[in-house]
């Protein structure tokens, strides 16, 4: 007895319940016009920046799925350099997070061009320029190789109470099964692209090609189709965001369907459901955004600097914690005393306000009218 679907002889002759899908599928596809037609109707400047806030929202929320946490600052920078957005603040970024970048935004911008081995090998190579995951050497820009070693499992639990979750396929079968995978992905035109996007999402994650990465390849294809989907290169809507909120139940019925038949209904139903949450908390983000933009319409021409305007950037995106002068002089890299006098100048602008009992850290919030 098959234990995983692709050890099924009709693999991957994937199936679906038309019935149970179709009214979930329009009710996305009906959230996804209403939100490209809102974002036509705000300008570009404004569409840009909710485009530079969702990209970099995938790229971070992607890698935290897998556990690592990347630098917001670098992700936004790179982003906002890559597409030649002149915003406050750029930093530098390190060669991991612009490798993240430049697959992210290869996958969106380029959206309607095929994806091919090498596509997806520059993509891995990308993603690990030092040839390691953490300590340890991998294969790089190509598939990885298991016929010397155990087979590639997805684990959990301690040492020597390991439950395995999954295992892919084996290695000598890797070519063939990619081909079968690629040749679908850039033949099937009669799919919804975003009953596509769910299936390649499935197939890709399930064949897991490389010795690491193939969760975030998984998500940029996701996003690729998505974007096909839209028609529309610029991202108002991050479902990676909402996997990693749904992450336990995403883990959940991704074993439950490589474990199951070729009938994904379920699959399908789950990846439908997810998508229309991620695009019914778009709302958030699009506030955000459009708060960000008011204010420095209304404040552009007060003169600030460099300082001044990254830290009321990282107030307008929501602040971890409290600001304290200490913290302002960290993040910024100055003295004590100048991010005092660079505090104590927005309050006197009265675009800052001192919190009310401060006590021994005096900290300081946002205060200005739209």
């Amino acid at each position: 007895m098959a234990l995983y679907i692709y050890e099924r002889k009709e693999w991957p002759n994937f199936f679906w319940k038309q019935e149970n899908i179709a009214p979930k599928l329009a009710e996305v596809r009906h959230h996804q016009g209403r939100l490209l037609g809102r974002m036509e109707g705000i300008g570009f400047s404004l569409q840009a920046e909710a485009n530079l806030h969702t990209l970099t929202l995938d790229v971070l929320k992607s890698s935290e799925i897998e556990g690592e946490i990347l630098n917001p600052d670098q992700v936004r920078s790179s982003i906002a350099r890559r597409l030649g957005m002149d915003i406050a603040g750029l930093i530098p970024a390190d060669r991991h997070v612009e490798g993240i970048v430049e697959m992210m935004l290869d996958a969106t911008q380029n959206y309607n061009a095929p994806l091919t081995g090498e596509r997806l090998f520059s993509w891995h190579a990308a993603m690990f320029p030092t040839g390691r995951s953490g300590m340890h050497r991998i294969i790089v820009g190509n598939y990885r190789d298991n016929s010397k070693d155990d087979p590639m499992q997805v684990i959990s639990g301690p040492m020597g109470k390991e439950k395995v979750h999954f295992q892919a396929p084996d290695s000598d079968v890797l070519v063939l099964e990619m081909n079968k995978f690629l040749d679908w992905f850039n033949s099937e035109k009669s799919l919804d692209p975003v009953i596509k996007a769910a299936i390649a999402h499935l197939w890709f994650v399930t064949i897991h090609p490389f010795d690491d990465g193939n969760g975030r390849i998984t998500r940029a294809i996701t996003d690729m189709l998505l974007s096909r989907a839209d028609q529309n290169a610029q991202r108002f809507y991050s479902m990676s965001s909402q996997i990693r909120v749904e992450r336990k139940e995403y883990y959940d019925v991704l074993e439950k369907t490589q474990k199951g038949s070729l009938d994904i209904t379920g699959w399908l139903d789950w990846f439908l459901i997810c998508l229309d949450r991620a695009l019914t908390n778009t709302d958030e983000t699009l506030g955000v955004v459009i708060k960000k933009a008011r204010f420095w319409e209304k404040y552009s021409a007060i003169p600030l600097n460099d300082r001044q305007r990254t830290m009321l950037n990282k107030l307008l995106d929501g602040f971890d914690g409290k600001l304290t002068s200490s913290k302002w002089a960290k993040i910024t890299k100055t003295s004590q005393d100048t991010a005092g006098r660079d505090i104590n100048d927005l309050v006197l602008r009265g675009l800052l306000a001192k919190e009310p009992g401060g006590g021994r850290s005096t900290s300081y919030v946002l205060s200005f009218n739209y």
